[in-house]
């Protein structure tokens, strides 16, 4: 897949996450088990208005947060979900329109563009997740660097 891919500033967003420190190998098994967890006490509290799945990786342990974009600036703790925020900055960004299993493409297309025009990656990377099409395989991802 060919990507397009953009330098852009985008605003803080709030979310609704649980966070974790865990290995590249027992991640897919984990951001499964911490979404649903996200999505059971989103969905059962009145004070937490759901969106967009969000996966935020803060370094490369992975150190994650894994949940969902809120309307809310922020709520109280609920267990392990707690109110975060996507940063906010000068970021490189692209969307990935395809199978998940493909999404590290993605990835390599952000760092290839910031590598050619000498820009640095700073701190976390995120994904925003487009609302699931059952009828199709190709689902549809933005991923985000931030960048100086």
């Amino acid at each position: 897949m060919e990507y397009t891919v953009l330098e852009t500033t985008t605003p803080e967003r709030p979310t609704a996450v649980i966070a974790e420190a865990t290995t590249w190998e027992a991640f897919p098994g984990v951001w499964v088990r911490l979404l649903d967890e996200v999505w059971r006490v989103a969905n059962a509290n009145d004070g937490i208005t759901p969106h967009r799945n969000v996966m935020l990786y803060r370094d490369d342990t992975p150190n994650v947060e894994i949940g969902v974009e809120v309307s809310e600036s922020s709520f109280p703790d609920i267990g392990r979900v707690v109110s975060g925020r996507l940063p906010g900055g000068r970021v490189v960004t692209t969307t990935h329109r395809g199978r998940y299993e493909d999404i590290a493409a993605a990835h390599e297309a952000i760092i290839e563009w910031c590598r050619r025009r000498g820009l640095e990656r700073v701190g976390p990377r995120w994904e925003v997740y487009g609302h699931w099409n059952e009828t199709s395989t190709d689902q549809e991802v933005e991923v985000y660097y931030l960048v100086q």
